[in-house]
């Protein structure tokens, strides 16, 4: 069985939404604003975004609103930019759109009962994958409701995490809601390099854990 490329297959979505002339409204999962940089400079291009940051993994709440403030500061800087007309220094142009976003339910007490009984698994298994069946199934859930065409993650942009396993998780949790999930791997196309830079240029947060009290201490 060939193995997909999700970059190739969201390049192909796009070229066909860019033919009909249509901007497809998407819900963006968001897990940082480092991770979210590249993410949001490219799709904007291409998309009605609004960000869903849901993040209940999150468990230190001080890191928690860090984050989530670092990522509202990055839309408004991105959302200047769309205003103004100026785009130094930036991969985008003209055709970029403004970006909102919606802040989910802050309760770490979710994601530890999703975790129950997988607390001693090692980084990147299945703890990990109940991580991103909890906050990407909220990701499908909220798209339904508000009545967003698409939704993704920015996590598939980290090089240590699953991009398979994600677009797998994803597409189920998009299919249950009746939604279309849109397929990616952010990390291709040098994405990863280009959010280091852009985290670099706006002076962002970064992290050196993915967020949950596990993964802080390297279990």
């Amino acid at each position: 069985m060939n193995k997909r490329n999700y970059s190739k297959e969201l390049d192909a979505k796009i070229e066909a939404f860019q033919k009909d002339g249509i901007y497809p409204r998407l819900l963006l999962h968001a897990c940082c604003a480092p991770c979210s940089s590249y993410c949001l400079e490219f799709l904007r291009q291409y998309f009605d975004v609004t960000v869903f940051f849901f993040n209940p993994n999150i468990t230190d709440k001080e890191e928690y609103h860090k984050r989530v403030e670092e990522e509202k500061r990055l839309i408004r800087e991105y959302n200047k930019q769309v205003e103004s007309g100026n785009f130094e220094g930036m991969h985008s142009d003209a055709k970029a759109r403004k970006i909102e976003i919606i802040e989910g339910d802050y309760d770490p007490k979710v994601f530890y009962e999703a975790a129950r009984g997988l607390e001693l698994c090692k980084e990147g298994g299945e703890r990990c994958r109940k991580c991103f069946e909890l906050r990407l199934g909220e990701t499908a859930r909220v798209a339904r409701e508000k009545n967003f065409e698409y939704m993704t993650t920015t996590l598939t942009i980290s090089p240590l995490k699953n991009a398979q396993v994600l677009n797998e998780v994803g597409e189920e949790a998009a299919f249950r809601e009746g939604i279309a999930f849109l397929p990616s791997d952010f990390k291709k196309k040098e994405g990863y390099k280009r959010s280091i830079e852009l985290s670099a240029k706006f002076g962002l947060y970064r992290q050196n854990f993915c967020g949950c009290s596990f993964s802080q201490n390297n279990i």
